[in-house]
């Protein structure tokens, strides 16, 4: 490590007093709904796929219930997307083959 990093740093600053009003950062988890179980449940980002269609009809999340297994998909409007891609869920953006 280098010496402005431990010491002086830059304008007087330190490593310790750059991160010194850091905290830990709850891992995002979305709520979500089985259609064929009833069953609620909450989801982290990475059981969450995100399709990202030319349409509304086209754009939608996907994932597995982890109640009953099935696999769930429902529509996303632009709301949801937001809040999707805004907790890392991973993305996938499908092109029209016109």
């Amino acid at each position: 490590m280098s010496e402005s990093a431990t010491s002086g740093g830059v304008g007087g600053m330190t490593v310790d007093s750059a991160f010194a009003g850091m905290r830990s950062v709850a891992p995002v988890v979305f709520r979500a709904g089985c259609p064929d179980c009833r069953g609620c449940f909450e989801l982290a980002a990475g059981a969450l796929r995100l399709a990202i269609g030319a349409t509304s009809r086209t754009t939608f999340y996907s994932f597995t219930c982890p109640e009953c297994g099935a696999s769930v998909r429902k529509p996303a409007g632009e709301r949801i997307v937001e809040l999707l891609t805004g907790g890392g869920v991973r993305t996938l953006r499908l092109h029209s083959t016109v």
